[in-house]
């Protein structure tokens, strides 16, 4: 318990430290723009590969469970549609981030911890924690929305590619179950879950990797630390944020 507090109150003043004003704003957006394409715009194909097969597996296995003949099979395409909105987009697939960037971005903040990059840099003066780590939070934060909307259309394409060689499915049935009373809420809803899990995820890994003590075992230690911590932390806030926003 001590320890947990102990690393609360380290992650508050490190964010404290990292999200003041940059000093010098041009540095500030090369760096943003650096963060975007290298944790987001390289995070876009595993994006597609994964929801467009998670899409797929939802709709068959649907259909393969829906067999009594009181059920409509529009349910397929509707239950797959609200499935792939509200949770897969934004909750399933930044569980799946937190792996990818954030145990890139622990890794690569711990080996200029180890390696003594971040002490040169505060002796010159600068404020490492807002030169490292506010751009990263920012640029995830940015293109996260970019993400979920490709998981959502890819997602529901994989679902449609299943109505065409799934049992008990056909494709007018299941376009029809996509548009079955439509909320437009449900996409905004998974974008701004979506922005939260990824301050979640840049500040918890460059928090891991920032405080890294000792050398290159313990960046992976780091490294596990902040996917196991970040991951919690994504299911802890998307049961809070289920119950603020749609109770």
């Amino acid at each position: 318990m001590h320890n947990a507090l102990h690393q609360l109150g380290e992650y508050t003043l490190l964010m404290k430290k990292s999200l003041s004003l940059p000093t010098r704003w041009n540095m500030f957006f090369k760096q943003l723009i650096r963060e975007i394409y290298k944790l987001g715009v390289d995070s876009i194909w595993i994006v597609i590969i994964i929801s467009v097969f998670i899409g797929t597996v939802i709709a068959l296995q649907i259909s393969l469970n829906v067999t009594s003949p009181l059920i409509p099979k529009f349910t397929i395409g509707y239950t797959t549609r609200e499935i792939i909105l509200l949770e897969f987009s934004s909750s399933i697939m930044c569980l799946i981030l937190a792996g990818k960037v954030g145990s890139s971005i622990s890794s690569e903040i711990g080996t200029m911890r180890v390696t003594e990059q971040i002490d040169a840099m505060e002796i010159m003066g600068v404020n490492s924690a807002n030169f490292l780590i506010m751009p990263k939070i920012i640029g995830l934060m940015l293109f996260i929305p970019v993400l979920v909307i490709f998981s959502m259309f890819t997602g529901i394409l994989g679902g449609v590619a299943a109505s065409h060689f799934g049992n008990g499915m056909t494709f007018s049935s299941f376009e029809f179950g996509l548009q079955y009373y439509f909320n437009v809420f449900y996409v905004s809803y998974s974008i701004i879950k979506a922005v939260i899990y990824a301050f979640i995820i840049a500040s918890i890994a460059s928090y891991f990797g920032y405080n890294v003590k000792g050398g290159s075992l313990e960046v992976g230690k780091a490294s596990t630390n902040a996917v196991v911590i970040s991951s919690v932390m994504i299911l802890m806030a998307d049961v809070i944020l289920t119950n603020i926003m749609l109770m």
